[in-house]
């Protein structure tokens, strides 16, 4: 499906399929889904995928990956991620090496499982499991995850703030996102340590503000209606990034 970015480009039946598979998609309105149709062809045209572990990609593995990768994306346009052009997908959990040194200057060596991990001006890597079944009952989609970190990285390292159209919009980013993310933090750091319910979202969202808006991303995507009532101040703070 590569080649010139025409939505026609992708058959329609492989096209229904992708959409009718995922809520978040098939929710969309039908000026989206055809502005979306477009952009993943383009998306397609341009990105180049590769399995790792002899994986074959297949043309559906590749649409539903695009699909996502696009969402956040909508109404913003490609250009967010024309800093890479490599996807790699794997047959499961990808494992990396990590080394970290403590406070007292130790060096720890340790292995830690990934779904899916962005490089600073380098791949997106996706484990296929977790690409192909994202959980809109707990907002989570590795692949929207991920892209948003790419989105996040546009003008360095990843932080939790990507780049804004306005210092209004900056000031208002910085003080929302920082205020939920203490909260979310606090409320986790209550919740295991008193008992009580967890708070909504993955709780990887507290290990870091860039973490925070990752995961509060994909699940702004992936089921708003759930994420408005726990985040009604950032819903309107994500629909100023991502829908001007």
């Amino acid at each position: 499906m590569g080649g010139k970015a025409d939505p026609l480009r992708i058959p329609e039946a492989l096209w229904q399929e992708v959409v009718q598979r995922y809520p978040f998609l098939s929710d969309l309105s039908a000026s989206d889904l055809h502005k979306l149709r477009s952009l993943s062809s383009e998306f397609l045209a341009h990105k180049q995928f590769s399995g790792a572990h002899g994986l074959l990609i297949t043309d559906d593995m590749a649409l539903a990956i695009a699909a996502q990768a696009c969402l956040p994306v909508l109404h913003l346009g490609l250009h967010w991620y024309e800093d890479f052009r490599g996807i790699v997908v794997h047959p499961g959990p990808m494992r990396a090496q990590r080394v970290v040194h403590d406070e007292t200057g130790l060096v720890h060596h340790y292995t830690e499982e990934l779904s899916g991990e962005a490089m600073d001006g380098g791949p997106v890597t996706l484990s296929w499991p977790d690409a192909h079944s994202p959980l809109p009952a707990t907002g989570y989609c590795v692949v929207i995850h991920e892209f948003v970190h790419k989105m996040d990285m546009r003008h360095g390292p990843a932080d939790g703030c990507p780049p804004l159209p306005s210092r209004a919009l900056q000031r208002r980013w910085s003080s929302l996102m920082h205020s939920a993310y203490d909260d979310f933090s606090d409320r986790l750091v209550q919740a295991e340590r008193f008992g009580g319910p967890l708070p909504w979202l993955d709780g990887y969202a507290a290990t870091a503000p860039a973490e925070f808006f990752a995961v509060a991303a994909e699940a702004y995507f992936v089921n708003r209606d759930r994420f408005s009532q726990e985040f009604a101040e950032l819903t309107g703070l994500f629909d100023a990034f991502f829908r001007p």
